[in-house]
């Protein structure tokens, strides 16, 4: 297989997400795969072995989950990947789609509950702000909650009593609180650490009468589990001598939990008894867990991957749980960490090296989020620089999670500038240490990652060759103006207010500000109906590029904040690699 044959390969091979099931029948289990080259919602019957495809959308179909009973699965209808819509619903056998809560208007999903009853609970995000409605079976749906601040719909208890909601009231929709109610409307309890502190509400005890709601927590720093009854008022610290950030789910009995432990972009499972407190190791291989689930028997199955190897769906049996039709993506090269000295602390990279001597032209592909981190799991997308004979650097900048509360809130006040000093420090390593060759540096990234890159060649012109940004923030103010509500309170919550209230701080960090220091050349991909980094702010940027004579070019496509569709995927990367290529003399 050619090296051109070998990267698209790695797209084209079929995948699958980790099987979600239904509590009441654990047999039947919804997914996602590629497999007809668009990714859309199956349905698997683990008795029969029969699987079927629910969804067939010209864009896609990404969000989706199913009944306790497995009667019904439910997906999001949204247009052509703009994430404003409504909630339908088939039957797990097949047949006709329906609107699942007919009466509510189209919105951008805010959480999603249903109940063994068909008693369903929706989260619905609008200008306004963010509603949480109640809707039974043969009944008009209502309003439970309602509030201007962000807010999420988590979780119905198993007896349908009370339902979690996750809220920022207090104007911090980056450090939620969490709430319990009663279908009526009726306040339970209240659970807030104060300032600064999150709480995020994870799930109710799967056991019918048990009130008890999972909670991850910071008060020492870092995400960690709990346990609170809204009820009684108790609360568990779940308290693990492990070094890096917990998650946690419950086993399907309520007698421990499933925990997700990650460290230095690298996870591991546990099983946690609740009555013992014995914390046990599950044996996973070293790499990344997806997600994992564990089922009624008392087994895992999780979702892994390596920089080296391609994802698989594991089960702690030793089995392979579900495998995507035709032939795996074939393989990539493994990561090697780096860890960089700078002005905020240790920095943590990733770097993925071709064959032969450096140095090597060199990509620093920028993560998404901010929350969010770069891992040792498989990239296609690295994997095809890589094959370019690229090395890829993938930092860990403050603001990213899994290296504690404490650095990844480092960049409120000054988002984009704090970034930016991190992977400067580690573009000056890579440079010193002969890994990259300093007239060859590419700068790209996607979503927040491409507001980096914009940022970085206004604020950093001398040290970056090409950049490439992918559906980037480009025009803060305008993009503030446009983009979702939810969105917006994200902005508040980390510049510390709008733009009207904190205009020098947006100025600061918006990329148009230094677009007339802009040296390299610049490639901009947009999604025309992205609602998180909205086309007219883009608009904007790209006209003054036009008017002061940089050189450009645009890659727009009629979907949202990302292609669901393969070949589209494919024409992307494979623009963003001719395009870095061609400008710096590799072609």
């Amino acid at each position: 297989m050619g090296d051109d044959e070998r990267w698209k390969a790695r797209f084209r091979a079929a995948r699958v997400s980790l099987p979600g099931w239904a509590h009441d029948a654990p047999h039947r289990s919804v997914y996602r795969s590629n497999a007809t080259g668009t990714w859309e919602i199956y349905a698997w019957d683990r008795t029969t072995g029969d699987r079927r495809q629910v969804t067939d959308r010209p864009n896609g179909t990404w969000m989706a989950g199913i009944e306790p009973t497995g009667a019904w699965i439910w997906w999001f209808s949204d247009t052509d990947g703009d994430e404003f819509g409504v909630w339908k619903r088939q039957p797990f056998g097949g047949g006709p789609d329906e609107p699942a809560v007919p009466g509510l208007e189209p919105s951008y999903p805010a959480g999603l509950s249903v109940g063994s009853s068909g008693l369903a609970v929706i989260g619905r995000s609008t200008d306004g702000g963010t509603t949480i409605h109640v809707s039974r079976p043969g009944a008009d749906p209502y309003v439970l909650y309602s509030h201007a601040e962000d807010a999420y719909a988590i979780d119905l208890s198993k007896d349908e009593s009370l339902i979690a909601i996750n809220h920022s009231e207090h104007g911090d929709s980056r450090h939620m609180a969490l709430r319990v109610v009663r279908t009526g409307g009726e306040t339970v309890a209240d659970l807030w650490d104060g300032p600064g502190k999150g709480l995020g509400g994870l799930a109710f005890s799967p056991v019918p009468g048990d009130q008890r709601l999972l909670v991850e927590h910071e008060r020492r720093g870092k995400p960690e589990p709990l346990i609170w009854n809204p009820v009684s008022g108790d609360v568990q610290e779940i308290t693990l001598d492990l070094p890096g950030e917990i998650g946690a789910d419950w086993y399907a009995d309520g007698s421990a939990l499933l925990i997700s432990h990650s460290h230095h972009a690298r996870d591991e499972l546990y099983r946690y008894d609740l009555a013992s407190g014995e914390l046990s190791r599950i044996d996973t291989p070293r790499g990344v867990i997806g997600s994992a689930t564990a089922r009624p028997d008392g087994t895992v199955e999780f979702s892994w991957s390596s920089s080296a190897s391609p994802p698989v769906i594991r089960s702690t049996t030793g089995e392979v749980v579900l495998a995507p039709p035709g032939p795996p993506a074939p393989e990539s090269v493994p990561v090697e960490d780096a860890w960089v000295t700078g002005p905020g602390g240790d920095i943590h990279a990733l770097v993925s090296k071709p064959e032969g001597p450096g140095p090597y032209p060199t990509v620093f592909d920028v993560h998404g989020g901010p929350t969010a981190y770069d891992s040792d799991a498989f990239s296609p997308d690295a994997a095809a620089w890589v094959d370019h004979g690229f090395a890829v650097v993938r930092v860990n900048y403050r603001g990213s999670t899994g290296y504690g509360s404490a650095w990844r809130d480092a960049i409120e006040g000054r988002p984009g500038l704090t970034e930016l000093e991190d992977i400067k420090a580690v573009r000056d390593w890579a440079v010193s240490s002969g890994l990259a060759d300093p007239a060859r540096l590419v700068l790209t990234g996607g979503s927040w990652g491409g507001f980096i890159t914009l940022l970085g060649i206004g604020t950093q012109p001398e040290d970056w060759t090409v950049a490439i940004g992918i559906v980037p923030v480009a025009d803060y103010v305008a993009a503030y103006e446009d983009e979702m509500e939810a969105l917006q309170a994200f902005d508040r919550s980390l510049f510390g207010g709008s733009p009207a209230e904190v205009p020098e701080r947006y100025e600061a960090s918006s990329p148009i500000t230094y677009v007339e220091r802009v040296t390299a050349p610049v490639l901009v991909m947009a999604g025309e109906n992205d609602p998180r980094c909205p086309i007219r702010q883009i608009d904007n940027y790209l006209a003054r590029l036009q008017e002061l004579g940089k050189e450009h070019e645009v890659y727009r496509y009629d979907a949202g904040h990302g292609s669901l569709v393969v070949e589209e995927r494919i024409r992307q990367v494979a623009a963003t690699i001719d395009f870095a290529r061609k400008h710096l003399d590799l072609s």
